[in-house]
């Protein structure tokens, strides 16, 4: 077996899912993934590419057509600039964008920086690499990871910036200042940026902004349809970059999966053209449920930090019991399902994740059972 795959954990979410599946009845406040249903017209273009037998290869990179409509979608939400013939690819979601990315960029014995507590989905990627990854503790400073953290940590193996934003588990982001502060370290230093915005269509008090747009020569954007448009399932992940950079990563995609589904990538053009604005009503949903998931936290005590984006609030816990025995008495004696915070890494010890793409009325039933058990 390989050494490298043998050091790698199970996701410490999946981990404690495992732990407490078995409890009958429970609400879960675990779910990473939107509780609306995929637009009926996105379902009824993949029922219509399956009619007209759009069920063999794509290009490696998607079909040009999806391509282009990304192109203008990206341009047009977000000032982004990539041309649909050599600087887009399409992927089996996101995660296949950024395992692509970072075998393409890294090297043995290089650093990456990326924000502690976070997503466990990249560090994998990296030891695989052969390369460490570095974590910038981020509680002290309400989830953000700045320039001014990030430069302490700048060895001469640093190779690679990663953000996610806005974040996965704590639903932070970063604004244009910092962002452009962070560019100007990446250029200082010669650095790359793998930049996740994954969740960029959920913001709700600022538009997001890309560092695409700041450092694009140095930037590998990853973006694509399962937060913003309920497609989990569809695996349609986006990957930009510079022609230079995208160019070497479409050899590792090829490789790996030859293309993404035929089928997803006809629903995608509909999400990408017609659908534009799907979110948009699913994000007023997260907005109310973000104000109630809130008020109902501090009530109970907890320590929080508001969310810029996503669905998930990243909750200090009352008391002094680890967040691992926290989440699994909630579980145990409230039928409540959290995260322990220590799922996204050792800087997660005393908090716990709660999402809150679930329904209100199911919100409010788990808010008044973690109250009962509380008391």
């Amino acid at each position: 077996m390989n050494e490298a795959v043998k050091k790698i954990e199970i996701s410490g979410i999946r981990k404690f899912f495992n732990k407490i599946q078995h409890i009958d009845g429970m609400i879960s406040l675990t779910i990473g993934q939107p509780d609306f249903p995929t637009p009926a017209h996105i379902k009824e273009a993949a029922k219509d590419a399956i009619d007209h037998n759009h069920t063999n290869y794509t290009h490696n990179a998607g079909i040009i057509e999806l391509r282009k409509a990304i192109s203008d979608y990206m341009k047009e939400k977000y000032q982004l600039d990539y041309r649909a013939e050599d600087e887009i690819i399409v992927t089996n979601g996101a995660s296949q964008a950024i395992d692509t990315a970072l075998r393409t960029i890294l090297s043995k014995g290089e650093e990456v920086i990326l924000p502690g507590p976070v997503y466990p989905g990249y560090t994998p990627v990296i030891q695989q690499c052969g390369a460490v990854p570095v974590f910038v503790d981020t509680t002290a400073q309400h989830f953000k990871m700045t320039a001014d953290m990030i430069r302490p940590h700048i060895t001469e193996q640093t190779s690679c910036i990663i953000l996610p934003y806005p974040s996965n588990p704590t639903g932070v982001s970063l604004d244009e200042a910092e962002l452009k502060k962070i560019a100007d370290l990446a250029d200082e230093f010669n650095l790359l940026i793998v930049a996740d915005e994954i969740y960029s269509e959920l913001t709700y008090d600022e538009p997001h902004v890309s560092i695409g747009t700041i450092a694009r020569e140095r930037t590998i954007t990853i973006n694509g349809l399962s937060k913003s448009h309920s497609m989990t399932g569809w695996r349609i992940g986006v990957l930009m970059a510079p022609e230079t950079i995208a160019a070497q990563c479409l050899k590792v995609h090829q490789y790996t999966v030859s293309c993404a589904s035929s089928i997803s990538q006809y629903a995608a053009l509909a999400a990408y053209t017609a659908g534009k604005n799907d979110a948009e009503p699913m994000k007023e949903a997260y907005r109310e449920r973000r104000k109630l998931t809130e008020e109902k936290l501090n009530e109970l005590g907890f320590n929080v930090v508001k969310p810029d984006g996503a669905f998930y609030f990243f909750a200090g816990i009352p008391g002094k019991k680890s967040a691992e025995q926290f989440a699994l008495d909630l579980a145990e004696h409230a039928r409540v399902g959290v995260v322990p915070g220590t799922a996204f890494g050792p800087e997660g010890e005393g908090f716990i994740r709660v999402s809150y793409a679930c329904s209100e009325a199911q919100l409010i039933e788990a808010f008044r059972r973690m109250k009962d058990y509380l008391q």
